[in-house]
């Protein structure tokens, strides 16, 4: 059905500049989505908006995972009422943000997240209080509501400017979005440069949304990330932090790694991890893709994953040569790891802003990686006790499968944790027993006392 919907969708439009369209307007005979698949709380948002006499539609990603038969994350909803107006209509509403204002409607633990219909920003003087841009163009406020035409023309890309009506049931496309779709492509609306310095985050979500759908970044959208991608550094951590995880946590985090490689955009957000990348290529690039095939196999098993596991194995291939450079200055060993990782998490937090419940645990996986090589009498035993255990574990077998030699350190703990308590004491006795017979046979002392003065 998606197949004859796009064959449908041959149209002359194409060859006209993206402003001058109207928009294409898809009956339910014309595409494949059916109302009964979208959110039934999404749907009675909608319609109340417009029995209220204002415009309203389901939009975005969820418009175009439904046209792909992908399950849509969320819901999102557009609409002429303003955000006071949107609230005016549900008790259980509120208005969140600055920069952008939007409505949360609660549903139990639903959210449907209603914005107004915005419009691109006039050129302003960035000197004044009320600039709704900076001196390189990135958008500082985005409050400037519209119409309908200026909201699908201000979204970042067509394949999100699609705006369902459930009550018609019927899909207007404004920017082609529909036919980007079946090219299996991502682009921008309007001029990628503008856009991306509007808001340098677009860059990320080019690239997520390409790795995610399985879509190609358009030539002429792709051209000009590698020269703009420094403008990241202008962007806040905190709002880094948000996008590096929907990168990475959306199950195709290995793809999304090989993008932003290909357009310049990893070294801004793991500066330390990029330059480990160049002095070590081999071992980085093994061990940050074996780390990130496993988070994706862990995401399709439904399995959990946690962001510190993620950041530690991101950022361990830079730890080794700063703790070295370290010890060249005459730091001891341990001092000197701990002192590279505080250093490295530091520096990484300042470009994206790991929370302190992720930075502990990632110490804490670092730190096993000194504990684990000491089994001696009960430590293994408490070793197995410590919370950290199974992440370090986990973390010993990464850097193992990307070639760091341990001397079977990983089998040694795997058969350790499947072994019975007699085995485990035997386990522990072969091992004091292999270390004794390979240590250097010690001077034997002198037997007998020394003669004391006078003695015969």
């Amino acid at each position: 059905m998606l197949k004859k919907l796009f064959q449908s969708l041959r149209s002359p439009l194409r060859r006209f500049p993206l402003s001058r369209l109207t928009p294409a307007i898809l009956s339910s005979r014309q595409h494949s989505l059916k109302r009964s698949e979208i959110s039934r709380n999404a749907v009675n948002v909608v319609e109340r908006l417009q029995q209220a006499g204002y415009q309203a539609y389901v939009v975005g990603g969820c418009v175009r995972d439904l046209l792909l038969q992908m399950p849509p994350k969320d819901y999102d909803v557009a609409t002429s009422a303003t955000p006071e107006q949107v609230r005016a209509q549900f008790r259980n509403a509120r208005v969140i943000g600055r920069r952008f204002k939007l409505v949360h409607v609660h549903f139990g633990r639903e959210i449907i997240e209603v914005a107004t219909f915005r419009a691109n920003h006039p050129e302003d003087d960035e000197d004044s209080p009320l600039a709704s841009r900076n001196e390189s163009g990135r958008i500082l406020r985005d409050n400037v509501y519209g119409t309908l035409e200026d909201d699908a023309q201000r979204r970042d890309f067509t394949i999100n400017a699609l705006y369902y009506d459930p009550s018609t049931e019927r899909i207007l496309d404004h920017t082609h979005g529909v036919h980007d779709i079946r090219n299996r492509q991502v682009r921008l609306i309007g001029t990628p440069r503008q856009r991306y310095q509007e808001d340098p985050v677009r860059m990320l979500r080019a690239v997520r949304f390409a790795a995610k759908l399985d879509f190609e970044i358009e030539p002429h959208s792709a051209e000009p990330i590698i020269e703009l991608a420094d403008l990241l550094l202008d962007v806040p951590a905190a709002r880094l932090y948000d996008e590096v995880l929907k990168l990475f946590l959306a199950g195709k985090a290995e793809q999304t790694f090989d993008l932003l490689l290909e357009h310049d955009l990893f070294a801004p957000l793991f500066p330390a991890t990029a330059e480990a990348l160049e002095h070590d290529p081999d071992y980085t690039d093994t061990l940050v893709r074996n780390a990130l095939a496993n988070t994706d196999q862990r995401i399709a098993q439904g399995k959990p994953v946690t962001p510190a596991f993620l950041f530690a194995a991101l950022l361990w291939p830079a730890l080794p040569a700063r703790a070295l450079e370290l010890q060249g200055r005459g730091i001891a060993p341990i001092p000197a790891m701990q002192e590279a990782a505080h250093d490295i998490i530091w520096e990484q937090c300042q470009r994206i802003a790991i929370p302190k419940r992720f930075t502990l645990p990632m110490r804490e996986i670092w730190d096993m990686q000194e504990r684990l090589p000491r089994r001696h009498g009960r430590r293994a035993d408490q070793l197995l006790e410590n919370p950290r255990f199974r992440a370090g574990y986990d973390f010993l077998l990464l850097r193992e499968s990307a070639g760091e030699r341990t001397d079977g350190l990983g089998d040694w703990w795997t058969d350790y944790q499947e072994a019975s308590d007699s085995e485990r004491r035997g386990m522990i006795r072969a091992l004091s027993s292999r270390e004794e017979s390979s240590a250097a046979p010690r001077k034997r002392k002198r037997s007998g006392r020394r003669k004391r003065t006078g003695e015969q």
